[in-house]
């Protein structure tokens, strides 16, 4: 089954399986697929994936849904701080 225009999808972390080069990708297929009237409904734990441009973030708390900046969405934060301080989280990661 080929996605095309005019689709409405339901996509379970699509990042799962993909390199970072080709989430990449899978942004620009989205993207090309949102402008010929394509919605997507994503589940992703990938910052690249969040960072589609006017995406609606929302995240799961104990009080339900609700709607997050990108910079505030937890994938975004994590991987944020583990690039700012690698060796702090492998130090802790690994202590005993």
């Amino acid at each position: 089954m080929a996605f095309g225009p005019d689709g409405f999808y339901l996509l379970d972390e699509p990042e799962a399986a993909l390199s970072t080069q080709n989430c990449l990708t899978c942004l620009r297929r989205i993207h090309e697929l949102v402008s010929a009237g394509s919605q997507f409904i994503i589940a992703t734990h990938s910052p690249i994936i969040l960072a589609y441009p006017e995406a609606i973030i929302y995240a799961c708390t104990a009080s339900g849904l609700e709607e997050v900046d990108y910079e505030d969405a937890e994938p975004v934060r994590l991987t944020r701080a583990f690039l700012d301080s690698r060796q702090r989280f492998l130090q802790h990661l690994f202590s005993d």
